[in-house]
């Protein structure tokens, strides 16, 4: 099988723009890590999409292809028609990854990921509480906030702090945290330049310990990976540093469940999927799910026995693998370095 690997951000999405840093930081160690794993299969043909500004080492036998500015569109689409498959790696941020699991699907190739509705279904933090919340999953209280809507108002009936962010996005970029009226302004202009659509939501903080989980789905439920702890600061904005695999925590189990839960709710994931949460003195609190490669594959690579691609892949068939035990400790930077104990 010819697997295009495309991640948007380094990969030529964005040739002839700014390339984002901390995006194209993180999107180029999720893609080096994806394609090394990809190759240890020993079964499929590499190709992979590079912006000229970025240089970056693949393994032996990968084909690289330079994008130059302006010519994004068509080189990519000729590496789709090329391949049989294509593995995305892109932001939710104004409906990005939708869009692009979207054209890979029109061009009658497998995406291995979830499927362009789910990614919808998935990515959009306004609409995730409703399916939330018949499961009876804790998800923080949320407000959508539209035009016509006093985001003030809002704030007061959620209490401070509130967390502000674009109602699709992706990591941290855009998320702030409000304490005060005086702070909420701040928030609300940073999360609108982030959104490239102006949809925001606006969340009751929940306190506790940030965390994660790495999940495999087969587009009708998923099985855990790993429980990740996440490494994210705070002051007007958030900022993620990384994180620990595994997160051995007395609520690591629960948490497991509630990302499991809530990736059944959502039909048409499949392949790789991470779920947000915090562990709180009450429990899980789910906070968002990512319908696609996360940092957090970083860690759980390290730790795993098993090729995590290649089950990504099965799962993308229908089959959801069982999961050796864990049997060291990674510890992963948001710049891609990951250290083992």
């Amino acid at each position: 099988m010819r697997i295009f690997v495309y991640e948007h951000v380094t990969g030529g999405g964005l040739a002839g723009r700014p390339l984002p840093r901390v995006l194209a930081r993180e999107g180029l160690a999720m893609r080096t890590a994806l394609i090394e794993d990809l190759a240890a299969i020993g079964r499929h043909d590499l190709v992979t999409t590079m912006d000229a500004r970025v240089t970056c080492a693949a393994p032996r036998g990968v084909h690289v292809v330079a994008v130059a500015a302006g010519r994004g569109d068509r080189a990519i689409d000729a590496v789709i028609d090329g391949a049989d498959a294509v593995w995305l790696i892109a932001p939710e941020t104004g409906g990005c990854l939708e869009r692009l699991t979207a054209r890979i699907e029109r061009s009658g190739k497998t995406v291995l990921g979830p499927a362009a509705a789910a990614v919808r279904r998935a990515a959009d933090k306004s609409r995730l509480p409703r399916s939330l919340a018949r499961l009876g999953i804790p998800h923080p209280e949320t407000s959508l906030i539209d035009e016509g809507v006093d985001a003030r108002a809002a704030a007061r009936r959620l209490g401070y702090p509130v967390v502000v962010k674009p109602a699709r996005g992706a990591g941290c970029c855009g998320v702030g945290l409000a304490r005060n009226p005086r702070e909420l302004a701040a928030a609300l202009d940073a999360a609108d330049r982030a959104s490239g659509t102006g949809r925001l939501v606006m969340q009751r903080y929940v306190s506790g310990r940030a965390a994660s989980v790495s999940l495999l789905a087969n587009g009708r439920g998923a099985v855990p990976l790993a429980v990740n702890a996440q490494r994210v600061t705070a002051s007007s904005g958030f900022s993620y540093r990384g994180g620990v695999t595994p997160f051995e925590h007395p609520l690591a189990t629960a948490a497991a469940a509630a990302a499991s839960r809530t990736c059944a709710a959502i039909p048409g994931l499949r392949g790789y999927v991470g779920v947000d949460l915090v562990l709180t003195a009450a429990g899980p609190v789910v906070i968002e799910v990512n319908p696609r490669l996360t940092m957090s594959y970083l860690g759980v690579r390290a730790v795993l026995e098993e090729n995590v691609a290649a089950m990504a892949i099965a799962a993308c068939r229908g089959e959801l693998p069982e999961v050796g035990a864990v049997q060291r400790r990674a510890r992963f930077s948001a710049s891609g370095r990951v250290r083992r104990s």
